[in-house]
Order: structure tokens, then sequence, then C-alpha cells
């Protein structure tokens, strides 16, 4: 910090000190006590009867000086605190909700009302977060700016580094817990029965201890951790943030030099994998949009009124991404790329940074109806009880349905084509828009929720449009769970698929079934296998329609191609024949997504790989040999057994030369770069990593579809029958299909009739 508050004759001097002297000032004028503060607790929660903003600028400065009275500056020896004085809780409080909630989420807001949109704002809009979101968030912000400010108003040059959590006690920590509404968002909830329909949240689904009572895993709740958190200061400074800091004696480099010298490809070096389709790439996309989303707020009471786009000092939570000398493309000085750190969760038992997940854990198609009950509520359609969704009422595909569009004058698709007037759709995934593949398996199984809902309806009249939605709800999420781990898995696993996914034995209500941290960054590994280009195919799976072959950065939130370019039709068609691009050691990522990440936005596009690589410090996962000590296998500690590991002495010499020791290497690019299993898209970390976390989905989840309570044996046999081919010739205007889709397959050698693949039997759904 640049200065303090001077108590000077009993007159009071302001020096310079950030901006939390602007922060006091304005918390000085916030009249409301604490019980008004409704952002930050619930109506029924009883608030802590301290909660009152100081009366003046000579009190609050006298409340932010005198925190340990005990404690003397003219100490010869350095000390820590042993306590704090209580009342600071309400001055600090008030000033963290005058703020916070006076700012939150207006920079999104003011950047999309601009014409000269940032490609960061559109990763920021896609991971806004919303409903309950916000409200978990906003009492976590509370939380750990409280501590942050309680902290540096404790420490001085007098004083050794501590940290603010050790020194309050049970009664200090519950009452910041219930003053920040903490307590609420983090409270048990009371779960039904029986009932035989998954929530919406994910409540209610996995239990740890009674089945009446229990805290559950839901939307809105911290990844799993499977190892502990690595941060600079134990709590939540991002490692590498400090430069010089060392760390097994060599420091970490910069994530874009790491992106720059190993990860980049240029799009015409790119070698087409001969084994699997395009398909396998968007699919996996759908299933990680199924499991994880880690929001990002811009909102910080010490930082608000410093908006710099691309400004390198850190100012939470703003995590800037450094630019290394010599950088090929961003040749101006002293600027960085943007980054925001992902929004933390409240942890009541250590205090660590957890980062939340908005959405639920388990594989439940909440790509389709979303993980919170407004969004669900609103993607469904009110006008009729045939328990249909929302469909687009503007335009149509061909006679076949569209998503319907968000309702936002300012979304961001309308600035991918100024003239096409056409917003980002809506779907239970707010990254729905941001590919054209990711938008065609959205439309597609929104299509395919509403023709299995009518033909229940012809099944069972008497059914209403509550009971129509639930079972088709169930089926589609039944559907996406076979194609994954029938389908997809053991062509991403190879021969460890049956090693890390032996045969189910039942729900186990012990798993713990959240997805975890790692994982969110591990089953990334998709980003090396996307193609530089779109390629879009005519009626006879052709090059021959003028947008055929469309550089990828030009298809980033462009619903608009949809509607003006064929619909999904030729998009499905490309990405069965087309092939995915093979992730190679000297090959990791194309320039398109390196170098061009939203670029159509803006001339300056972000880099995806370092995005990835900064994420991975943001969320506090430890290096690659720690992850390959948790998966069992060898940690290699110089560049010899590196280059054993790797089968390759000069990546090997390259990331020594980079992280100085195995030690040190991000764990996202650590685990793409080894070599594939057998018959595997992934090397032996990530298939550990990735099938640990895909058995706990299974094994943990009550509602799982092989569960002999989720359905009748009937409806079991039924469900295996169908193919994501079967649900594209339900869905599309697409005749002819290849039935193992994730595979690369020749038109027509490869191709057969629609009518020749069999259908959902639902008559094992009659009453």
């Amino acid at each position: 910090m640049a200065g303090f508050y001077l108590l000077e004759g009993g007159a009071i001097t302001l020096q310079p000190y950030s901006r939390v002297t602007r922060a006091v000032v304005a918390a000085l004028s916030y009249k409301q006590s604490c019980a008004h503060a409704h952002l930050a607790q619930a109506p029924q929660e009883p608030l802590h009867h301290c909660c009152q903003p100081p009366q003046s600028l000579k009190a609050a400065v006298h409340s932010l000086m005198v925190l340990a009275p005990h404690l003397s500056p003219r100490s010869p020896q350095p000390s820590a605190p042993h306590c704090v004085n209580t009342t600071i809780f309400c001055m600090v409080f008030s000033i963290v909700v005058a703020v916070i909630n006076s700012t939150s989420f207006s920079r999104i807001k003011e950047s999309l009302n601009k014409d000269d949109l940032n490609p960061f704002d559109v990763v920021k809009y896609l991971k806004a977060p919303v409903a309950g979101t916000r409200t978990a968030i906003r009492a976590a912000s509370y939380m750990e700016t409280a501590l942050d400010i309680l902290e540096k108003k404790i420490q001085n040059k007098h004083l050794r580094r501590f940290n603010i959590t050790d020194i309050l006690n049970r009664q200090q920590k519950e009452t910041l817990l219930r003053i920040t509404g903490c307590s609420y968002v983090t409270r048990p909830i009371r779960c039904p029965l029986n009932s035989p329909y998954r929530t919406i949240t994910g409540e209610c689904n996995n239990r740890y201890t009674t089945p009446a009572e229990t805290q559950v895993l839901i939307a809105n709740h911290a990844y799993a951790r499977w190892l502990p958190a690595e941060y600079e200061d134990g709590i939540s400074l991002p490692r590498g943030l400090i430069g010089g800091q060392l760390y097994h004696g060599h420091p970490l480099p910069l994530v874009r030099r790491v992106s720059n010298e190993i990860i980049t490809t240029s799009n015409e070096n790119v070698t087409p994998d001969g084994q699997r389709s395009l398909a396998f790439v968007h699919f996996g996309q759908w299933i990680d949009h199924d499991l994880d989303l880690a929001p990002e707020i811009e909102t910080n009471i010490e930082n608000r009124n410093d908006h710099c786009e691309f400004c390198c000092n850190y100012a939470p939570p703003s995590f800037p991404i450094k630019i290394p000398p010599g950088d090929p493309r961003i040749k101006t000085p002293g600027i960085c790329l943007p980054f925001i750190r992902s929004a933390a969760v409240c942890n009541p038992t250590t205090f660590v940074r957890e980062q939340l997940n908005s959405i639920t854990s388990f594989i439940d198609a909440s790509g389709v109806y979303g993980s919170q009950e407004p969004l669900a509520r609103k993607l469904r359609n009110q006008s009729n009880s045939l328990g249909l969704m929302a469909i687009n009422r503007n335009f149509s595909d061909a006679g076949l349905a569209l998503l319907p569009f968000e309702a936002n004058s300012n979304s961001p698709c309308l600035r991918t084509n100024k003239t096409a007037k056409i917003p980002c759709f809506q779907a239970g995934d707010s990254r729905a828009s941001e590919n054209l593949g990711l938008i065609s398996i959205h439309t597609l199984f929104l299509r395919e929720h509403n023709r299995i809902a009518r033909e229940l309806k012809k099944l069972n009249p008497h059914w209403n449009g509550e009971r129509l939605y639930q079972e088709t709800r169930k089926i589609i999420g039944a559907l996406n769970q076979i194609f994954i781990y029938r389908d997809y898995l053991p062509l991403l696993l190879g021969n460890d698929f049956y090693k890390r996914l032996p045969v189910y034995r039942g729900y186990n209500k012990n798993v713990d079934p959240s997805i975890s941290n790692v994982f969110s960054l591990a089953f990334r590994f998709g980003h090396g296998s996307v193609p530089p280009f779109v390629t879009r195919l005519d009626e006879k799976f052709q090059n021959s329609l003028p947008y055929s072959r469309t550089p990828l950065h030009l298809t980033f939130m462009a619903p608009w191609r949809i509607i003006a370019e064929g619909g999904i039709d030729p998009i499905v068609r490309g990405f069965m024949i087309n092939h995915s691009k093979l992730m190679r050691q000297d090959q990791m990522m194309v320039e398109e997504l390196q170098e061009r990440l939203f670029a159509q936005l803006r001339h300056i596009g972000l880099d995806l790989s370092a995005l990835n690589l900064q994420r991975g410090r943001d969320h506090g996962l430890p290096g690659y040999n720690a992850w390959r000590r948790f998966c069992g296998l060898s940690a290699p500690s110089n560049e010899a057994q590196l280059s054993a590991v790797l089968r390759n002495r000069k990546l090997a010499k390259q990331f020594i030369n980079l992280y100085g020791t195995p030690e040190n290497i991000d764990i996202w690019i650590g685990a793409i770069a080894e070599p594939f299993v057998p018959n595997g898209r992934v090397g032996p970390l990530m298939a550990c990593l990735i099938g640990t976390q895909f058995r706990k989905l299974r094994d943990g989840d009550r509602y799982w579809w092989e569960n002999r309570e989720v359905f009748t044996s009937w409806q079991r046999r039924a469900l295996r029958s169908e193919s994501f081919s079967r649900v594209i010739c339900d869905n599309t205007h697409i005749k002819e299909v290849s039935r193992d889709i994730f595979r690369i397959n020749r038109y027509p050698r490869d191709f057969v009739r629609c009518n020749k693949i069999k259908s959902l039997d639902l008559s094992a759904w009659k009453d």
C-alpha cells in the first residue's frame, strides 16, 4: 500500500492509500445498517448487532489504526499479533458492502455498450455469474475482501508475516461467516426422500449423512481438491505473482513465453488425425460444458476505479499475463494480456481460496436445461402443457427449431456482424454460442427433447406438462451418459479405459462425484485437437458452399452464421467427415487459438494456451510431478528422466530451460505433452486424472442410468440401442450418417441411410 491515515494534533490527514481511501470515504456515507445489506444476507438470517457503519471519518480512521492494542511498535523484535478487536468487523464490512454493491458487473455492462468490444470482455460475458451464483460469489467477495483489509491494517514493518485467520478466534470467524452471508450460502438443506427426478441444481443427489438433511454437491459449490492448493502465501495469492520468487530453486516462467516456445503451431503446420473425427472434438467440449464453469467477477474494493484493459500491475481480481521480451506478435512495450481470476467460494473451514463451480457436477444435460431454477423455467415453453423447451420465434432452420435468442440488447454476438443484428442464443449453458459446432450440438438436443416429449404425449395422453418435461429430461440425461461412456471415453482413454473405469457396480454414497479443480484444467486437453478452419459441407458432402472453409476465429460468437448460412446441417456434415487435428508434441495448438481467440472483435486476440496456464496458477494447482505422484507414476527429477517420460529429448530440454525442474511444470502443459496411451488421445497422467473423475461421476450419481432404481430393465434396453447418429437423423434434414461418429469416416463408404439406424423405442415408457 502507498500510504496511511495520519492523526496530527487532532486533525486528520489523508495520505494516498490506493483505493482504500476512497472506499472508506464512500463507506462513511453509507447510512444503512448491515441488516439492509440484503445481497450479503438472506432475509431470515439474523445479523450481528455491531454492524453499524462508523459515523465519522475520524472514527473510521481510529478503528482502522487501533486493531491490536497489546502490540508495541517499538518492540525491537518482530512480533505477530495474537488477537483482533472485534469492532473492526463492522467498519470493514460496511466498506465492503458499500463498494461491492455499487460496482458489481458494471464493467461488463460498460464494455458491452461500447462498439469497440475487448475480446476478454467476451470471456467475462460467457462466465458472468447470475442468480444464485451471484449470491454465492458476492458472499465470498465480502469475506475475502474483509480478511484482506483486516490483515493489511494489522500488518506493519515491525511484524512478521502472518495469516489473518490464524489470529481470529472462533467467535470472530463465526461472526464473519454470518455477516458476510457465507453461513447462509453454505447452510445444509432439507431434501425430499424419494424424488424420481434430479433437481435442476443437483441438490439432494449424493448424500453423505442422513437422507433427510445434508449438505450436498450442487451448483455454486467449490471444486474438489485431490491435492492441497499451492498458493504464494498459502491462502490465495497465485504462484509466480512475485517476481524472483523461487520454487524448487527456480523461478516460474511467464506463461506467454511457454506458449510461444512450446505450444504454438502455424495454421499451415497441422497434421490431421487419421482416426478421430471433428465430432470427437466438439462432443468433448459439450461434455466439459455439462460439468464445470468457473465464473469470473470483476469487483474489488481497492481497485474498482483502476480499469485498464492491458495494464500489467496485479490489482485483484486482475492477474495480467505479462508479455516476454521479443514476443512475435505483441510489440507494444508495457502492456499485458488481460486475465481475471476465477471467483472464490465461501470456505468456512480453512478460509483458503477455493474456486466455485457454477453448474452441476453431474452428467445431467445441464447444457440443455440449466443449473439454476430461474434459467430452467425461462428455457421451457410455458404456453402449453406438453413439457416442451422454448424455441426461436424469429427464425427456423428449414422448418426445424433453433435455440431461442437471449433477451439482451448488448449481446456480444451482435458485434460479430453488425448488419445481421443476431444476438447470442440462449441455452442451459452461457457458452452455447461460443462456436458453430457447440451451437449445433445444443440445437440437436433441444430438438431431441421436443421430439421425445411429443412422442411421450402420444403414448401417455394423461401425462401433464411437468411429467412430460421431467421424463424427457431424464431420458436426455441418460443418453448423454451412454454416449460419453460407451462411445467417447474408450476412444479418449484407449487401452486405459477399463483400468480407469471398471464395470459399474451400483451407486456408492461414499463417492464424492464433484468436479475436481485439476479436472477443470485437465479436460482442456481438447484445445490441442481443434483444427484452424471450420468446414461446412453440402448435401453431397462436398466443399461447394461459398462459406465451406472459414478461419476458426471468424466463427466465434457468430450465431448469425447459423441463421444466414444454411443452419446446422452443413456443420454437422462437416464434423462427421472432417478430421480433428492430431495433437503432437511439436504441433500443440493452432495459431487461431493461440493468437486470435475472439480476434474478430479487435485486432489483439487472446492466447488460449496462456490463459490455460495462468488459470492453473490462479487455481493454486500443484505442479506436474505432484500429479504424477498422485497417479502412481514416476516423477522425473532431471532432464534425462523427463526425456524418457516424454520420449522426446528436445522437448524435455525446452521444459528444463523454461522451468528449471520438472517439479515446476504447469499441470496442463505437462499433461498434454505426454505421448498418448495406446489407442487413446491423452497421455498416462491425463488418462489417470480424466478416468478418476469419470469413475467418481458415475459411481457417486444416485440417478445414474444403470442404477436399477432409475429406469426399468425394459427402458435400459431401449436406451442402450440409441446412438448420437440416430439423434442426428431424427433432428436434421441429413439422410445419411456414419455409424461410429467419433471415428474418421469416408463418404460414401462409411455412411448408411438413416433408416438403417435403430430408433429409440419409447414404448417402454407407456403407463
